[in-house]
């Protein structure tokens, strides 16, 4: 039954290649070569997390095959490459991998191609020839890793919209694009809920000082975002470039009277949460008292049991309770740095829209400004944020 299961699934999955295969008037020998890659995948004797891998890959691996056959078909001097011919040389983390360094000696070479080079994303191999992915949305890494071996010029990224949007369209109608950001506001607006541009990816733009161009696939003539290293800030310009909300965050806090002259206090808490396997977030602190902002999803009940068991035994707070349900909004641009009042508008603006603010946060830096709200209260304080600073 399982088998039959397991045949009716992959004979939807062949269909649906099939389809686009004939559509774009290719021959069905790439997607019966597919099908037995796919075939032999199950019927090899790898365990099952190195066969999901592998599957996880099939997508974006059949894809470039087939734009490579297409690329050709019109008369173009294509190829598809394997990324393992592609020097992608990965950790061994699967379902999380990071390029080595000795990759981007092999990377370059690819520059010696006369043709144009279809590499699929997402994926690429060990230094023993294990497949690995990358984490999920990782393709936009693979063309980051490639531009920045092969020292491009420019990255050019296509998604599904024209440009990066200052807010969220979901929540603020037709909002205002952004022509041009930095490394730095981008990565602060990644981290907190845009994603039309993975993280990750940014990392070796950044190391190679490569610019970063976000297109729509779908409107290639529209000139989008481009992410810069630096750029002109021009005097009267709007500080905040973007404002990003993300949610399922908690906070874990803790009180104790003159907790500022007990050496190793916050090394302690965190060395709890680092046992627990917990990362956090953010710490902002008093005097007498500390937060913790971390990821709801990484504490269960039972964790939580553990950690507040372990505070109350080894630190002797006063207080400590745990707050579920918060969202972080974060207000984000380099220009805040040389502009006076970005936190008092920003404030007014929650006030104005009846939010609390649960907690508020600013790096040195002045990059970005961070406030941590009641989940529910998401959509009214970005509106009121984008009114403030957009309109």
């Amino acid at each position: 039954k399982e088998n039959r299961q397991y045949e009716h699934e992959l004979s939807l999955v062949v269909e649906r290649f099939r389809s686009i295969v004939t559509d774009l008037n290719l021959s069905d020998q790439v997607i019966d070569k597919i099908e037995i890659e796919i075939n032999n995948i199950f019927a090899s004797s790898e365990t099952i997390y190195s066969k999901l891998e592998a599957l996880k890959a099939v997508g974006e691996d059949t894809l470039a095959q087939i734009l490579s056959e297409y690329l050709t078909s019109l008369g173009m001097n294509a190829k598809y490459l394997n990324p393992k011919d592609a020097g992608l040389i990965l950790s061994d983390q699967p379902g999380g991998a990071q390029i080595l360094e000795e990759s981007f000696e092999k990377i370059y070479r690819l520059r010696e191609y006369d043709e144009i080079l279809v590499i699929p994303g997402f994926f690429g191999y060990t230094s023993t020839g294990k497949l690995v992915t990358f984490s999920r949305g990782g393709s936009d890494i693979t063309g980051s890793i490639i531009a920045a071996g092969v020292k491009a010029n420019l990255y050019e990224n296509f998604t599904d919209v024209d440009s990066v949007y200052c807010v969220n369209p979901t929540i603020v109608n037709n909002p205002k694009e952004i022509a041009t950001l930095t490394y730095k506001e981008m990565r602060e607006l990644s981290y907190a809920g845009f994603s039309v541009f993975h993280a990750e990816a940014l990392i070796p733009a950044v190391r190679a000082e490569i610019p970063v161009c976000i297109k729509n696939t779908n409107n290639p003539n529209c000139p989008g975002t481009m992410i810069v290293a630096k750029k002109e800030i021009q005097t009267g310009e709007n500080p905040v470039v973007g404002i990003a909300s993300d949610e399922g965050f908690m906070s874990l806090y803790i009180s104790k009277y003159l907790m500022n002259r007990e050496i190793g206090f916050g090394r302690r808490l965190l060395h709890i949460l680092e046992d627990e396997g917990i990362s956090y977030e953010h710490t902002p602190s008093g005097i007498d008292d500390m937060s913790v902002i971390m990821r709801a999803n990484q504490m269960d009940e039972r964790k939580e049991r553990n950690v507040i068991k372990r505070i109350k035994a080894e630190l002797k707070p006063d207080q400590v309770h745990v707050a579920r349900g918060l969202a972080l909004i974060m207000i984000v641009g380099e220009g805040m740095q040389r502009q006076v009042g970005t936190a008092y508008i920003a404030t007014k603006a929650l006030k104005d829209a009846n939010v609390n603010i649960e907690m508020i946060n600013q790096g040195s830096s002045e990059v970005s400004l961070m406030f941590g709200i009641k989940e529910e209260a998401v959509n009214a304080a970005v509106k009121s944020l984008y009114q403030a600073f957009f309109e």
